[in-house]
């Protein structure tokens, strides 16, 4: 057994992470950490986790991390490099914030307003899409977990630019997420008066997913990758669906994703012409993706569909543990999506 702790046990990833890691047969949680509710019993925060056996949540200097194995770290940007760097340096890390995800300092400052103060730890940090780099994470102390929209989008573009399948110039994600991926604090515009029976665009042109968008897209491509990305709030609970526009051919693009993600469990090719639905992946860690010729000539729709706080976030963050530790990577993963 691994002994693991949960920094930010309170919020929707750290309770997805506790229902993840219940099922695990080679991970024991010791601690769940979240200062600002410490002393409570975690049943008390979220009643539907009753039936297991949990310790109280504590605060992080309570926690004695001499004999733990892995940390997950589920607490927004700028407090997770803090708390970070005062960890042991032996300490496995996985984390699920955006504070170790690009790679350049300076871009960090650049799209989340504040210098990065953990540039030493940064180096270390390796960007945790599982399925496009595994051998990395396998050996790594401290991995980045994805932005969950970035996730719905690299899937499917990641093959496609990497061999030059699709224009580079001309890439469109239009994405719609649900509201469980603004996280759990008290805000005005997520009440539910403020989003039901609406459908709103956010952060148009400037969201910080965009980032990873042109790391991952430039790297991938060998040259300088900048796409159009527009997210839109959807009045449901979790769930992420992307439409991607792209110049080229349909069926070379659905040939080179079969390809690509053949003898991969989690992330599945739709048939030609099939259209992926959130409903069809809720609660589980599989990413589908869809491939439609569209009627403009040589113009290609591709539709990728996951849940925000599984594939896009805790899973994503239980199938990197996996790989760390030479466990199968699959494991505590298999559950299948909630329906309907």
């Amino acid at each position: 057994m691994k002994k693991v702790v949960i920094l930010g046990a309170s919020g929707y990833t750290g309770a997805e992470l506790v229902r993840i890691i219940s099922g695990h047969a080679f991970f024991q949680i010791e601690a769940l950490v979240a200062d600002r509710k410490a002393g409570q019993s975690y049943e008390k925060i979220f009643p539907h986790c009753r039936h297991l056996d949990l310790p109280k949540l504590v605060s992080l200097n309570e926690v004695d991390f001499e004999n733990i194995d892995l940390v997950f770290c589920a607490l927004p940007h700028a407090t997770t490099q803090t708390i970070l760097n005062g960890l042991p340096k032996a300490l496995r890390i996985v984390d699920l914030s955006a504070d170790f995800r690009l790679t350049d300092p300076k871009k960090y400052e650049k799209w989340y307003g504040i210098p990065h103060i953990a540039a030493d730890l940064q180096k270390e940090a390796v960007y945790g899409l599982s399925e496009h780099y595994r051998s990395q994470i396998k050996s790594a102390r401290l991995v980045a977990c994805t932005g969950c929209n970035s996730a719905a989008g690299l899937f499917p573009l990641l093959p496609l630019v990497a061999k030059r399948i699709i224009n580079l110039e001309n890439i469109i994600v239009d994405l719609a997420t649900g509201v469980s991926g603004a996280g759990r604090a008290s805000k005005e515009e997520m009440l539910h008066a403020e989003i039901s029976e609406g459908f709103s665009a956010y952060n148009v042109a400037r969201h910080r997913h965009l980032a990873e968008f042109d790391q991952e897209l430039s790297k991938a491509a060998g040259t300088e990758v900048e796409i159009s990305f527009t997210p839109h709030l959807i009045p449901q609970n979790r769930g992420i669906l992307a439409t991607i526009y792209a110049i080229g051919s349909a069926d070379e693009i659905h040939a080179e994703l079969n390809d690509a993600y053949q003898d991969e469990p989690f992330v599945i090719v739709l048939p030609y012409g099939e259209v992926p639905s959130t409903k069809h992946v809720r609660g589980s860690n599989y990413c589908h993706i869809g491939v439609v010729k569209d009627r403009t000539f040589n113009r290609t729709i591709l539709f990728s569909a996951l849940d925000n706080l599984t594939k896009g976030s805790a899973g994503q963050a239980v199938q990197n543990a996996n790989l760390m530790f030479g466990f199968d990577e699959t494991e505590g993963l298999m559950m299948a999506p909630i329906f309907p």
